[in-house]
C-alpha cells in the first residue's frame, strides 16, 4: 500500500502510526488529542471497555476532551457494541486495522491511544490470531468452570500470558475460556507474528507511582460525587446488562455492582475501588516494562512538547 505523508507528502510504502500508552489517570487521552489536532490526525482508542455503549464514566470515556474549541477529533472504536455483545482481542485487531487503513487513505495521522496492553500488542506487533478455528463444545466446557479457576489454569499453562491479561478478561471465562481452547491445542496465543505493513512510534507517558495514586484518587471522587458514576452502573442495570456481566467488567463496574446490591457499604466500596485502581495501574506498567523487554521500543515522554519532538523525528 503506498500513501502520502501527513506531513512532507513524499509517497511512502509503510504508513506511519503513532501510539500513546500509559496506566489508567495518566493524561493519555488528553494528550493524543492535542497531538492529533497539531499533527492533522484520529484517535483510535485501545481500550478494552471504551468499546462499549453506555460505559462512559466508569471507562474514562471523557468525550468532552475529543473538542478543542469548537473542533472535534475524529475517534474510533469507541461506543461501537452493547455490553451485552461478545467483544475480543481479534475483532479488536481486525477493527483497528481495517481504522488505520481509512484514516492513511485520508492523509491524516492514526494516532492509536490506550491502556489495554494486550490490544495494543496484538496491533503493533501484528499477531495472527485466528490459526485455531473456535471449537464451542470444548469452550464451552472450560467456560462452566469459572472465570477464577480458568485464570488460575491459565497462569500455570502460560504465565507470561497471564500476567498481560487485564482486570476485565481476568474476570470473563468466555474469553479465558477462548485462550485455554487455543493454547491446549498446541497454539500460542502469539504464535506467529506477521510483518506489519505500517510503522510505529510508540510513546509511553511516565508518570511515578505517588504522582499516579494522586491522579486515581482525584478522579475517583470526582467520579462518584459529581458525574454520578454510581447512577451510571444502575442505569446499565436496568437496561438489562446484569450484575455478572457488570463485575465481569471489573474495577468501577464491579465494586459498584457490589455496592448496589448491598454486600459493601459505600465507603467499603470507595476504598476498595481505590485500592483496585492503583493496583490495575501498577500491573499496567509492569506490563508495558515487559513489552520493552521482549524487543518492543517504547519512548517515554513526560508532556506534550517532548512527545511531539519524538513525533516529527519520526515523520521527516
Amino acid at each position: 500500500m503506498v500513501t502520502k505523508h501527513v506531513i512532507t507528502g513524499k509517497k511512502i510504502s509503510s504508513p506511519k502510526v503513532i501510539v500513546i500508552l500509559g496506566p489508567t489517570g495518566s493524561g493519555k487521552t488528553a494528550l493524543g488529542v492535542k497531538l492529533a489536532a497539531a499533527l492533522n490526525g484520529e484517535i483510535i482508542s485501545a481500550d478494552s471497555r471504551q468499546v462499549y455503549r453506555g460505559m462512559d464514566i466508569g471507562t474514562g470515556k471523557d468525550l468532552a476532551e475529543y473538542k478543542i474549541g469548537r473542533r472535534q477529533i475524529p475517534y474510533h472504536l469507541i461506543d461501537i457494541i452493547s455490553p451485552n455483545t461478545k467483544f475480543n482481542l481479534a475483532r479488536y485487531q481486525k477493527l483497528a486495522v481495517k481504522v488505520i487503513n481509512e484514516i492513511v487513505s485520508r492523509g491524516r495521522l492514526p494516532i492509536i491511544v490506550g491502556g489495554t496492553g494486550l490490544y495494543l500488542q496484538a496491533v503493533v506487533d501484528n499477531y495472527h490470531l485466528s490459526a485455531v478455528k473456535p471449537d464451542t463444545k470444548k469452550r464451552d466446557a472450560l467456560e462452566k468452570k469459572g472465570a477464577a479457576a480458568l485464570f488460575k489454569k491459565l497462569i500455570i499453562l502460560k504465565p507470561e500470558f497471564a500476567a498481560k491479561i487485564n482486570n476485565s478478561d481476568q474476570n470473563n471465562a468466555r474469553r479465558l475460556a477462548r485462550y485455554l481452547e487455543i493454547i491446549e491445542t498446541s497454539e500460542n496465543i502469539e504464535s506467529k507474528k506477521i510483518a506489519s505493513p505500517f510503522k510505529f512510534l510508540v510513546l509511553g507517558i511516565d508518570v511515578d507511582n505517588v504522582q499516579m495514586r494522586a491522579k486515581i484518587e482525584k478522579r475517583l471522587d470526582r467520579r462518584l460525587e459529581k458525574e454520578n458514576m454510581i447512577a451510571e452502573v444502575g442505569r446499565l442495570h436496568q437496561e438489562g446488562v446484569s450484575y455478572k456481566r457488570l463485575i465481569s467488567f471489573g474495577l468501577e463496574y464491579k465494586f459498584i455492582s457490589y455496592f448496589l446490591q448491598e454486600k459493601i457499604n459505600r465507603e467499603v466500596m470507595r476504598d476498595k475501588l481505590l485500592t483496585a485502581i492503583y493496583r490495575f495501574a501498577k500491573k499496567q506498567k509492569t506490563w508495558f516494562r515487559r513489552w520493552e523487554k521482549q524487543g518492543r521500543k517504547i519512548a517515554w515522554v513526560k508532556d506534550e512538547e517532548g512527545a511531539r519532538k519524538k513525533i516529527i523525528k519520526f515523520l521527516k
